[in-house]
């Protein structure tokens, strides 16, 4: 498939994971959240494949451009070698917190607030970008991917999990609402649009041990946060929570990452 009919088809599939009206109209409020206390960055952030794919292209007192960057955990692991950390986030609080990491690693950061590709022309080059948790959120990701390749002096690697993060929240739709949702894209079609847009681009699978524990909240914010997301009232969450624990999986995630190197310019 061409490059434009596998770009359509992601466009289509990320459509397919749109709540319906008739749903979206009881929701007490937005169900499309991205708390801030989920994202924050722990002192020691375990070591994982995409970090080191990206590591081992950052120059001594390098600069690492991270879009999409929460609290910082994709930017912060490379510190050092990296010497400077650029963050793109559309949340003023995710800035903050970002801000917040870089100060207490004493590494120089610069902070952008807005959408990517959109505020791309206002951000430097950086010799890294990484760009982790972020594809699934984005509809039209060949411009996307495009204004990545053109920051980076080095390398690009993206980290994502092989099926769209809200997957394993599918049996509780199907529970509370008796809604099938959908089954893509995933990360290998993203990699495939990597590839036919020229990028020559690695896709490499591996299993998150992490994934889960990263942040230690409490769980009746965990309820909390899946039940704003299920749409539901507040009086629901004693069967969000009983659901939670029946669904609960120990399991490592599997998570892709996506990386190419730049050819010259």
């Amino acid at each position: 498939m061409r490059a434009q009919g596998l770009l359509d088809r992601w466009r289509d599939d990320l459509a397919a994971w749109a709540i319906p009206d008739d749903i979206l109209r009881q929701a007490p409020q937005e169900p499309w959240i991205h708390p801030v206390s989920m994202f924050t960055v722990d002192e020691d952030i375990p070591d994982s494949h995409s970090h080191r794919i990206a590591r081992a292209a950052v120059p001594a007192d390098g600069v690492v451009l991270d879009v999409g960057s929460g609290g910082g955990r994709a930017s912060m692991s490379l510190v050092p070698p990296a010497g400077t950390v650029i963050a793109v986030d559309e949340q003023q609080a995710m800035l903050d917190a970002f801000a917040g990491a870089a100060t207490r690693r004493g590494v120089r950061a610069q902070m952008h607030q807005g959408n990517w590709p959109d505020v791309a022309d206002d951000v430097p080059m950086a010799d890294v970008v990484v760009c982790h948790h972020v594809a699934f959120n984005v509809r039209a990701i060949g411009p996307f991917l495009q204004a990545l390749d053109a920051h980076a002096r080095h390398r690009v690697v993206l980290e994502l999990p092989t099926h769209h993060p809200l997957a394993g929240m599918s049996p509780l739709w199907k529970r509370f609402w008796d809604l099938d949702r959908p089954t893509r894209p995933t990360a290998q079609d993203l990699g495939d649009i990597a590839q036919a847009l020229g990028f020559g681009a690695h896709t490499d699978i591996w299993e998150d041990e992490t994934w889960g524990r990263r942040v230690a909240l409490p769980q009746d914010e965990r309820v909390r946060f899946a039940r704003i997301r299920l749409c539901l009232p507040e009086e629901r969450d004693a069967e969000v929570a009983a659901a939670l624990i029946e669904q609960y999986d120990a399991a490592p995630r599997e998570v892709a990452t996506i990386w190419w190197d730049i050819s010259p310019r």
